[in-house]
């Protein structure tokens, strides 16, 4: 399981890049341009997705309080995405020296709303990664929604032929 996760966090890093280099690249008025999906523009999303992973990278280190969404605190997205890519090496890092016992072990929790939970770190790993997966398909409808033509692939597969 640990080599599994450890290579879904690194292909989470470098399919983060590789999207959220092109988002860089967009003006701002396109990074905040109002378009129709789970977050109302480019940045909303980042910042989504940047909240997502440092929340549960606090619930494993057992911070509390747990700090709360940044999505309406309007970070520039140069900051949004470094701190994206940041969190993801934080995962690498602690997958590389994590044991097995660590990985599978249940991870008590409360979710944003107060209500408690208890799973296993995998499964909570697994979900990080899914959801990575699923709001990079967001951005590439979005960016092509703003007028980008080359974006990359960002497939698994891609990544597993480097």
């Amino acid at each position: 399981m640990k080599q599994l996760l450890t290579s879904f966090a690194q292909y989470e890093y470098w399919a983060n890049e590789k999207i959220l280099n092109v988002v860089l690249g967009l003006t701002e008025e396109q990074q905040k341009q109002q378009i129709v999906s789970s977050f109302p523009s480019i940045h909303k999303t980042c910042s989504h997705v940047w909240d997502a992973s440092r929340v549960w990278w606090q619930r494993l280190q057992h911070e509390q309080p747990v700090m709360g969404p940044t999505v309406d605190a309007n970070y520039p997205m140069a900051e949004v995405i470094d701190s994206i890519l940041k969190q993801n090496r934080k995962w690498i890092d602690w997958l590389i020296t994590a044991s097995e016992a660590a990985i599978e072990q249940d991870l008590s929790y409360n979710n944003l709303k107060g209500e408690p939970y208890r799973q296993p770190v995998k499964d909570i790993l697994l979900h990080l990664f899914n959801h990575g997966t699923y709001h990079r398909g967001q951005l590439v409808t979005m960016l092509r929604q703003v007028g980008v033509e080359q974006i990359p692939q960002t497939d698994y597969i891609v990544y597993s032929r480097l």
